[in-house]
């Protein structure tokens, strides 16, 4: 099942959004080649991460207590 903008895996929930518009990209297409769900997030998550660290963005949400 492909993710979107309102439908994504929960563990991308803290991440900021273009960060995780940019994870939802690499798991569809990593989807599309066969991987299974658990793989495919898992490495979109870390190639996300080091796309927007390598652009100086902001990985994930800061929490306010």
């Amino acid at each position: 099942m492909p993710w979107t903008k309102q439908n994504y895996p929960p563990s991308l929930k803290n991440f900021m959004a273009p960060v995780r518009v940019k994870a939802i990209e690499i798991a569809n297409a990593l989807l599309n080649e066969g991987y299974d769900e658990g793989k495919a997030i898992a490495i979109a998550t870390a190639k996300a991460e080091e796309w927007a660290e390598n652009r100086g963005k902001k990985v994930k949400k800061t929490r306010t207590s």
